[in-house]
């Protein structure tokens, strides 16, 4: 609710905020809001959706701006191949910020490999799977018998195997797959005027 929409990264969708009661305003609404005002809104709920800090962001903007294609399809592309939301969007994190933490604690392989950098990026192809000094911790146990997290939906772009606490990324992300609509013109028009 902190945008005007619910941004909970929650995938059962429960939101302390929700619960919260809105009180219906008396006044007259104020004027309506600026292009600047709607591209900075995009952008800063993009980055409160994926936990990162505006130095970061405005790295990956550039970068999907340089790479072939469209800038905001690249820059979606790039957000979603990030090593912490590979691991959320898998299921072995509630939430965003927990993977993260999870990855930093060095508790994911790829490709067999320990990284402990939420930003890695992984790429088609990519393996990445709980380490086997993980797997017998009992937050793995926990993890793998929560419900919330056995119902999420994985995205096409990713195989779960979660028997086995591993999962592949199988194609490039897509548009499509986003959880939550990020309009990705307005956050590119919002650097571009920079």
């Amino acid at each position: 609710m902190r945008m005007g929409e619910k941004l909970c990264s929650k995938p059962s969708g429960k939101c302390g905020l929700e619960r919260k009661r809105l009180r219906k305003n008396s006044y007259v609404p104020s004027r309506r809001q600026s292009d600047y005002g709607t591209q900075l809104k995009e952008k800063q709920k993009a980055r409160i959706i994926y936990g990162i800090m505006e130095k970061q962001f405005r790295g990956y903007v550039k970068k999907a701006s340089k790479m072939d294609g469209i800038a905001g399809e690249n820059l979606l592309s790039l957000l979603e191949s990030r090593l912490d939301n590979v691991v959320f969007r898998l299921g072995f994190g509630r939430s965003r910020a927990q993977s993260r933490q999870l990855v930093s604690h060095g508790h994911f392989l790829v490709n067999g490999r320990k990284v402990d950098i939420p930003s890695f990026l992984v790429r088609n192809g990519d393996k990445v799977e709980i380490s086997e000094k993980s797997k017998k911790s009992e937050m793995y146990k926990t993890m793998s018998l929560d419900e919330e997290m056995k119902e999420r939906n994985v995205p096409d772009w990713l195989k779960s195997d979660k028997k086995n606490g591993s999962g592949d990324v199988i194609a490039k992300p897509e548009t499509d797959d986003m959880e939550i609509g990020i309009q990705t013109r307005l956050i590119i028009e919002y650097y571009s005027r920079r």
